[in-house]
């Protein structure tokens, strides 16, 4: 499997905000999202292949509990239910982060879903195709269905945003409240703090959480944290 990255921080995003964790980033995407901040794991994919036991050695090196697959799109991999089963049978807490484009059922402790908005699509000619697999319903619901545990995080950078995310959960069934999780777009503090304003008065107004980027605020935008 080809990965980007592995590395020791803290949990940015999402209902384990805060939580110590190692993220194994997988180098390879279906999308290309116009403001993706991982381009290297997306746009021009970067890494070495490495085995399962190589990654899994990696990350029970570190001796931290939360385990993070991310990307790139972590699902499309041909490995990556091999991989799951692996870091969950040593012991690890696992999420993993992914767009929801494609189904696949997956051990883990946490499926976090950030269905992409219209607002990602990237300009020229990538924009059809972006267009044309950012959302799959139908495989959001296969994971609200059989995921013990779930968040969907919708990145928003303009207020006609909303829309499509009332939009978008109107075609699905059996979601809380509790589990969606709107996410101010940005790669500096500054443009997170512009956003953060508006977007949590639209939380409070659905009763939706806000979802901070503590990466972003702590360190900008930077590779590795």
């Amino acid at each position: 499997m080809r990965i980007a990255e592995i590395f020791h921080s803290i949990q940015g995003e999402g209902k384990l905000a805060g939580i110590p964790s190692v993220f194994v980033r997988v180098s390879g995407c279906n999308l290309r999202c116009q403001w993706c901040d991982t381009p290297y794991a997306s746009h021009h994919p970067q890494g070495d292949e490495l085995s399962l036991d190589q990654i899994v050695e990696r990350v029970k090196a570190y001796g931290c509990r939360h385990v993070v697959l991310t990307g790139g799109e972590p699902v499309i991999m041909p490995e990556v239910e091999s991989l799951c089963l692996r870091l969950m049978e040593s012991g690890a807490h696992l999420t993993i982060e992914s767009a929801g484009t494609v189904y696949k059922p997956l051990p883990a402790n946490l499926i976090s879903l950030s269905p992409k908005l219209s607002n990602s699509a990237p300009a020229g000619p990538l924009a059809e195709q972006h267009e044309k697999h950012r959302l799959n319903v139908g495989a959001l619901q296969r994971f609200l269905e059989t995921s013990t545990d779930l968040q969907m995080k919708f990145v928003v950078a303009r207020p006609e945003d909303l829309g499509e995310v009332d939009e978008l959960l109107g075609r699905l069934r059996g979601w809380r409240c509790d589990d969606v999780l709107l996410m101010p777009e940005g790669k500096t503090p500054e443009e997170l703090a512009e956003r953060s304003q508006w977007l949590i008065d639209a939380c409070v107004g659905r009763g939706f959480r806000f979802c901070a980027r503590l990466q972003v605020m702590v360190w900008g935008n930077r590779r590795g944290v």
